[in-house]
């Protein structure tokens, strides 16, 4: 049997959300194949599984069609934002596609959700994520340890409000650092948070 690589497939951050053009839809397909096995997840991603020996052949078509290719399985997902209804200068695009380009795809323990916000209506629920970033009128408040699943939901806790959009980026990067050198082997980050707790994190990023 073939080798199999599994690789995630996202559309880039812009307005609208994560929106897929039926021609990329069919990119997809075409590059794939009538044999892939495709998982549509809850990261927003679409997980393809390719034999190993076409890996650079389709990755390079999915990228002409201006989709984003990124590894599968514990790393951190594609930034999951809003659809940015309030324009993007208003609610953050820039800041949003930077902190994409900063964090999507840095392995971590286990795998990691960082959301983005443009308002306080928080379209994207933010405060179920692990990490996200809510933008507050001119400032950025920043949220940790967002838990969904299971009976009993968590809801992400305010670390830090006020930032500067050159702010962000560094302290999330702080708490990365902070969580791949402190987590107890497959440690997911919400039990991390509550091990640690919110304080005390605070007091070593911010």
């Amino acid at each position: 049997m073939a080798e199999k690589t599994k690789i995630a497939v996202s559309t880039p951050i812009q307005i609208g959300g994560n929106v897929i053009t039926p021609d990329q839809l069919a990119a997809i397909a075409a590059a794939a194949g009538s044999d892939a096995h495709i998982e549509i997840t809850p990261f927003r991603q679409i997980y393809i599984e390719i034999p190993s020996s076409e890996t650079a052949r389709i990755e390079k078509e999915l990228l002409r069609a201006g989709l984003e290719i990124y590894p599968a399985g514990s790393v951190i997902k594609g930034l999951i934002a809003c659809q940015f209804c309030n324009g993007a200068e208003s609610a953050g695009l820039r800041t949003a596609q930077s902190i994409h380009k900063a964090v999507a795809g840095i392995e971590t323990p286990a795998p990691l959700k960082i959301g983005y916000a443009g308002c306080a209506l928080g379209t994207s629920e933010p405060l179920l994520k692990d990490i996200s970033v809510v933008k507050m009128k001119d400032t950025f408040s920043l949220y940790i340890g967002g838990e969904p699943k299971g009976i009993k939901t968590i809801f992400a806790e305010l670390l830090v409000s006020g930032l500067e959009e050159d702010e962000v980026i560094p302290i999330i990067e702080k708490i990365l650092d902070l969580y791949k050198s402190g987590a107890k082997g497959k440690e997911k980050f919400s039990k991390f948070v509550h091990r640690m707790t919110v304080e005390k994190i605070r007091e070593l990023v911010c």
